[in-house]
């Protein structure tokens, strides 16, 4: 059974009476909603009785797991009821692995006396298709704890804010204090957090000003060159230049930042000429394996840059290789990273959503 994060308290609170599921798997890349998810079943379980805790990590090729079998069906020694968390940080229990997942939740299915919390990392398509998760899935719950993304960070911090009693300023005057606070924790939503109890403990339960917000909050944005991708995709030119100035604070190399730019760039190119050859969209984005947040990125902008556009890309794009590779040029900025910015805005005045008349 697919859970929503959102709706787990209410879950938990329900099976206070009806009954905890015998296993609650969690799998995403985002550290801290599955450490508050777990958190949340493991008070739950202990509420429930289940005061005995065993951990199982698997790790390497040769895992033992005829112990983890023989754990989910043993009875405790002091008829305790069991809490056993199986935490797997590769996501790819193996074959053997795959089958004595398989078995252990027909068991834990008929053994009330354990409860199970699985722990895995980000999976893909096949990993969730697969045999074990689909076992998980189907005898217990799982939940997804993926990152907040930047268009929803605003709204899941004015959540957190109003669990300790406050709020911004109405309006869109707490919008932009919102936007604010989002410029400043995206990425790191483990520092956002933090941001936020920081601020329950800086001021009284109440409305808060943005001079507040600004005075306390600090800069601990995060990024990758992905986000930067779907940010210059998006047209977003101030928060793409805001990415080129924290990627560069934060060490990264100048080289991989223009992999990422020259790749869309390239890719927006060859879709045109593809799409002016008379293929249809749907096929083009096939033929160059553009799917996920790019696609529906992509299918936004390719109507409206045109060749010559996407060919003058491609020529900056040259040239900005150059530069960070050492071969300056003297139309461009000798310095990569203010390059690279240039090349960044470029590509985002290229794609910018067009004004609505």
């Amino acid at each position: 059974m697919q859970l929503r994060l959102e709706q787990l308290a209410a879950h938990l609170q329900k099976a206070g009476t009806d009954g905890l599921k015998p296993i609650y798997t969690l799998y995403g890349d985002e550290p801290l909603l599955a450490q508050e998810a777990a958190d949340a079943i493991r008070q739950a379980a202990r509420a429930a009785g289940y005061t005995e805790r065993e951990v199982f990590t698997v790790s390497g090729a040769h895992y033992d797991w005829a112990s983890l079998l023989g754990a989910g069906s043993a009875m405790s020694l002091f008829g305790d009821r069991q809490l056993i968390e199986i935490r797997i940080p590769s996501g790819k229990p193996g074959k053997e692995g795959s089958a004595a997942l398989q078995s252990y939740c027909e068991q834990a299915a008929r053994n009330d006396g354990v409860l199970t919390l699985v722990t895995l990392p980000r999976l893909d398509k096949t990993q969730q298709g697969s045999a074990w998760f689909t076992a998980l899935d189907q005898h217990g719950a799982t939940l997804r704890c993926d990152p907040i993304e930047r268009q929803a960070l605003p709204l899941w911090i004015a959540q957190r804010l109003a669990a300790q009693g406050q709020q911004v300023e109405p309006g869109e005057a707490g919008q932009r204090t919102l936007a604010f606070f989002a410029d400043r924790v995206e990425g790191n939503l483990l520092a956002a957090h933090q941001e936020v109890l920081k601020l329950g403990l800086l001021h009284p339960p109440g409305t808060l000003s943005i001079e507040q917000i600004e005075d306390a909050v600090v800069d601990v944005a995060r990024f990758n060159v992905f986000k930067l991708s779907e940010a210059v995709l998006a047209g977003q030119t101030a928060r793409a230049l805001r990415m080129i100035e924290g990627l560069q604070a934060e060490g990264e190399a100048a080289v991989l930042v223009h992999w990422a730019l020259s790749d869309d760039i390239l890719g927006l190119y060859r879709a045109r000429q593809a799409l002016d050859g008379g293929k249809p969209l749907p096929m083009v984005l096939r033929e160059l394996r553009i799917w996920g947040p790019r696609e529906r990125l992509f299918e936004r902008v390719l109507p409206q840059v045109k060749g010559a556009t996407a060919a003058r890309l491609v020529h900056a794009a040259s040239i900005v290789d150059g530069i960070v590779k050492g071969l300056p040029h003297p139309q461009w900025p000798d310095d990569p990273w203010q390059a690279l910015g240039r090349l960044t805005a470029m590509l985002c005045k290229s794609v910018a959503p067009m004004p609505r008349t």
